[in-house]
């Protein structure tokens, strides 16, 4: 239990005997109980409102927390346990604490030396908080007839950001993909490749493009077309009809351009640091789910509909209608055709076979919101308990600021051009800063400054909110930004180079917690214990954004510190400071290190 959950558990059982002895009813819920940061540190490091106990002690909560924080100090079990952790006190309407800052700080610094790469992942008694947590994340769902996108790339890094957060947490991690290979837009790129590219032989070899573009282009292609052909479109759905029948031709030349983008979009991937444990497509399981919901139908959890249809009412999720009537939802057309949710239920009872999960986190856009409630609403309907624990992360649309982007108008930016943008401006801001020779490839530290820009922009802002990026915001070295960040990691590691080069060794932690006293250090120190708390957080929320803050607020606390205590510039009868002054430096540095790991923002030794 950390100083944060100690308080809370202190400051709910006096609480309980406030309650106690006024005679009230009523439990004291100690979840209610926040714990803030006071706005002044002569406040306090911790500060506890009682203003959510005002209804229950018929009282102003200046007064509950006076008799809270009187409790504390005069009950021999309480104040024994809140002397170990610092003063507690009452400052207005809240129960403050002033932690004991040798003893706070040793803790702190000492759990960062021994746990290493788990520091941040494990609670007070050692244990992993997600232990025995198996969480399947499925995400990025590409089609095969255009490349990734921004768009996809707020997805991408959503799913793979998340998915490390998990695993930190101490979760088991299986991540998944959904490969939309088949339908109607992918025949409009064929038969365009077959009307203009076919011919002549072309393919993405013989043009020096990657597949995914390629394929993209002819998607372009068909949409321009059809504006003076709309026979077009119609030719597009017999060429549907003819894969649903297994034509040999037209299977060929779907499986041929499947290959070409699948194959380009992986490049992205391995580019972007993205990796699946395993590929599902849905020209595999557009009609699972049929089986599923003839099981249903026996057992009464469906109906048939007059017309024939297979429907279940879903009004108690998603309400009733404009005109009040309930609301059904289409399982199975009346001619037996199977719709986008039968193929999703399939999709879902089989990945359960495949990897028995306790927890699945869907990354999809804000758009299919009304379609997952449905989705998960069916499933605990069929009796799956799992089902209790699935859980759609919806998150915004992203744009440029010139507008939205539209994939059949060739509006959208390819992820490959805007990483290939970034890097080539940083690659230049390396160069105007005369920085090729320090850095040393040059061309691979503006690749990783071009992701840590990207990714750490789309990362920064809750999911579920719309957001503009934009590419020169992003790759600011100033501020709020992942090449800030790498900044700030790679000014730490000269520090560090420079102390072993001079021969100066860090402290122990203890010596060094006695000596760490200035503000500065004191409230970096903080911040470095707030770490697990962070990771935990984080992890239950399925919200990559709180690390990222925790990364800023680090980083900004740890230059404020550099500015106002010297390390290695100190004179040689400080010689102890400057060793516990290194200690800090060393444990800001493996967290930060750590952190930027899971919002996928490189890490650069020199910058």
């Amino acid at each position: 239990m950390d100083v944060r959950e100690e308080s809370r558990e202190i400051t709910a059982k006096a609480l309980e005997l406030y309650k106690n002895q006024k005679a009230l009813e009523g439990e004291i819920d100690a979840a209610k109980i926040a714990v803030e940061n006071p706005p002044k540190p002569e406040m306090g490091d911790l500060g506890m409102p009682m203003f959510p106990f005002a209804k229950t002690f018929r009282a102003a909560p200046p007064m509950i927390a006076g008799e809270v924080a009187k409790i504390i100090n005069s009950d021999p079990e309480l104040s024994a346990k809140a002397k170990s952790i610092g003063e507690f006190l009452a400052v207005g309407p809240y129960v403050n604490v002033k932690l004991d800052k040798a003893g706070n700080a040793s803790s702190i610094l000492e759990k960062i030396e021994s746990q290493g790469g788990d520091y941040g992942k494990l609670d007070e008694s050692g244990h992993p908080f997600f232990e025995g947590r198996r969480v399947m994340v499925e995400y990025s769902s590409p089609n095969t007839n255009k490349p990734l996108h921004l768009g996809h790339m707020r997805n991408d890094a959503l799913g793979e950001s998340v998915s490390r957060i998990l695993k930190k947490a101490g979760a088991e991690v299986f991540r998944t993909i959904i490969v939309n290979n088949r339908g109607i837009h992918i025949c409009k790129s064929m038969l365009a490749y077959k009307l203009f590219h076919e011919a002549k032989g072309e393919t993405p070899e013989s043009l020096g493009i990657k597949g995914d573009h390629f394929v993209g282009q002819c998607y372009v292609e068909f949409d321009k077309y059809s504006k003076e052909h709309p026979e077009a479109v119609q030719q597009a759905e017999e060429m549907l009809v003819k894969w649903e029948q297994g034509d040999k031709e037209v299977r060929e030349l779907w499986e041929k351009m499947n290959k070409w983008t699948l194959d380009g979009i992986k490049e992205t991937y391995e580019r972007t640091g993205m990796g699946f444990e395993k590929y599902y497509y849905e020209s595999d399981t557009y009609l699972l789910g049929k089986e599923v919901i003839k099981d249903g139908l026996d057992k009464g959890v469906f109906h048939k509909a007059e017309d024939g249809s297979v429907r279940i009412d879903v009004t108690d999720v998603v309400g009733k209608g404009k005109d009040e009537e309930s609301h059904e939802k289409v399982l199975l057309r009346k001619d037996g055709t199977s719709v986008y949710i039968t193929q999703d239920l399939g999709t879902a009872i089989m990945r359960h076979k495949d990897w028995a999960f306790n927890q699945m986190v869907y990354v999809v856009a804000s758009e299919q919101n009304y379609h997952f409630k449905i989705l998960f609403h069916i499933l605990k309907k069929l009796g799956f308990d799992w089902a209790e624990k699935l859980f759609h992360l919806s998150y915004g649309l992203v744009n440029l600021p010139n507008g939205r982007m539209k994939s059949r108008e060739g509006t959208v930016v390819d992820a490959d051009d805007l990483i290939d943008s970034l890097h080539k401006d940083a690659l230049e801001a390396i160069k105007e800063k005369g920085r090729e020779g320090e850095v040393g490839d040059a061309d691979s530290v503006a690749e990783k400054v071009a992701l840590a820009a990207l990714h750490y922009y789309l990362l920064q802002i809750s999911p579920a909110k719309d957001m503009i990026f934009n590419p020169a915001e992003s790759l600011s070295f100033n501020g709020n930004t992942g090449p800030y960040l790498e900044y700030m990691g790679a000014r730490i590691a000269s520090i560090l180079r420079k102390a072993k080069e001079e021969g100066v060794e860090a402290a122990s932690a203890k010596d060094a917690a006695a000596l760490l006293k200035a503000d500065e250090e004191w409230d970096l120190l903080k911040k470095l214990g707030d770490y697990p708390a962070t990771i935990q957080r984080a992890a239950e929320n399925l919200d990559s954004s709180v690390v990222t803050a925790y990364l800023y607020d680090t980083a900004k606390l740890f230059s404020k510190f550099y500015q106002n205590c010297p390390i290695l510039n100190l004179a040689a009868e400080d010689a102890k400071v400057k060793a516990a002054r290194l200690t800090l430096a060393k444990a800001t540095h493996s967290v930060l290190k750590d952190a930027m790991e899971l919002v996928l923002v490189p890490y650069l030794d020199r910058m």
